[in-house]
């Protein structure tokens, strides 16, 4: 087999093994810790237990709460929600989530804005210039 021909299909190889559907290609990375100012994360979250695991500080409502999603939920100080569907266009994510608090269920839809790799806002429709921006933190 030639160089030229060998080339050639280690390139069709290495273009089949990407992911297909745009979703995959484009995808805005969610998974983290985010906080409604990146100077108090410290404040909000911190490891803790064998796992190390990022969670909310005592008082991080204090300092302006946030949020940490995970690969098919979003936590909150007092609320888990499970992600139900998402749905991303250009620089919006679509979120439909199951909640439960401690006495009862819900579901909520988010509407977020990506403002760059490390920030994006919340949006609420219908309420004109209501939205609460987050900052990924680096815990």
């Amino acid at each position: 087999m030639s160089v030229l021909r060998k080339l050639v299909l280690a390139t069709v190889i290495a273009a089949g093994s990407l992911p297909l559907s745009p979703q995959g290609v484009n995808a805005f990375e969610l998974t983290g810790a985010w906080a409604t100012t990146a100077e108090q994360c410290s404040k909000v979250f911190a490891r803790k237990g064998r796992a190390n695991q990022v969670n909310f500080t005592n008082f991080s409502g204090v300092y302006g709460g946030g949020f940490i999603a995970e690969a098919n939920r979003l936590r909150g100080k007092y609320e888990t929600c499970l992600i139900k569907s998402q749905k991303e266009n250009d620089q919006t994510i679509n979120l439909v989530v199951a909640c439960a608090s401690g006495i009862m269920l819900s579901n909520v839809q988010f509407f977020l804005k990506v403002l760059d790799d490390n920030s994006i806002s919340r949006e609420f429709p219908g309420m004109e210039g209501m939205e609460v921006t987050y900052h990924r933190c680096q815990i």
